[in-house]
């Protein structure tokens, strides 16, 4: 028998087509790390062989400003420690950490490079610890969250109650009264239609700008939309990346109405990434 024919799309889709917006782009969530790693798994005779290069190859010439690089998996990743090395000298490690490994620890929280705390929250739909878990740590995370003025990046599946009543337990409202929504692909899918209708909402309620960042929570969620300039395209492709972002901001446009724009989406959350992140 022949060798299966694979069907994940050539890495040269990965390159993309002229956007629907060339306003400059923040990507306020995504994981470098997996993205690379994914690309490495799903193109094992790509020409892509460390990080550096993939950030360049992907988003030089793509008016890509700034990303919020999440690192909520990096003790369990070796590259971790390339983007520590970026921020921290081994000089400075030894001086300021005594050497230690994982110097991303709370203190390293307020390094200035560090522009949030997260992504956290409560997960009731896998359930990988006991709530009462959960909600303890998550308190805690809050708290030093406070202590440090760092804005907060929350992911709740299932447990908006709980959720909200911590929040409103610690105060946080007091101490962070700016909230925005993250925005990613995902809206552009059929099977999701309730980020739609809150972009709806918002654009009928908001008197100024929608409260909202565009991210891409990389390497997952694809713009769906994204196909449709991608010519000859057979397959999907198998990672999302930070040059995708346009293409959210496209259709975040046409479910808010005539008065936006893919531009004036792109603008306004830029702006609000400015204001939360300090990006």
């Amino acid at each position: 028998m022949g060798k299966k024919k694979s069907s994940t799309p050539s890495e040269s889709f990965l390159l993309l087509p002229t956007p629907p917006s060339t306003s400059p782009i923040v990507d306020t969530h995504t994981h470098l790390a997996s993205t690379f790693e994914m690309y490495r798994t799903r193109y094992k005779e790509g020409g892509i062989k460390d990080v550096h290069e993939f950030v360049k190859h992907m988003y030089v010439g793509r008016n890509v400003e700034a990303i919020v690089d999440v690192w909520c998996e990096a003790p369990v990743r070796p590259l971790w420690k390339t983007f520590a090395d970026s921020a921290l000298t081994k000089e400075d490690r030894e001086k300021l950490w005594n050497g230690m490994d994982y110097w991303f620890v709370i203190e390293a929280m307020n390094h200035p490079r560090c522009v949030g705390w997260g992504e956290m929250g409560l997960d009731y739909h896998y359930d990988n610890s006991p709530r009462g878990v959960q909600q303890e740590v998550f308190i805690r995370q809050l708290r030093h969250a406070v202590c440090l003025g760092k804005p907060l990046t929350i992911h709740t599946r299932e447990a908006d109650a709980d959720t909200e009543r911590i929040l409103k337990a610690e105060r946080l409202l007091d101490h962070f009264p700016n909230l925005y929504i993250g925005i990613t692909g995902v809206i552009t899918y059929s099977t999701n239609t309730d980020t739609s209708t809150v972009i709806q909402n918002m654009a009928v309620q908001s008197q100024g700008p929608l409260r909202i960042v565009l991210e891409t929570d990389a390497p997952y969620m694809v713009p769906a939309n994204l196909y449709d300039s991608l010519e000859g395209i057979k397959g999907k492709l198998p990672l999302c990346h930070t040059a995708m972002v346009p293409w959210t901001a496209e259709f975040v446009a046409r479910v808010a109405g005539e008065a936006w724009t893919a531009e004036k989406v792109m603008r306004e959350a830029r702006e609000n990434a400015r204001l939360l992140y300090g990006v």
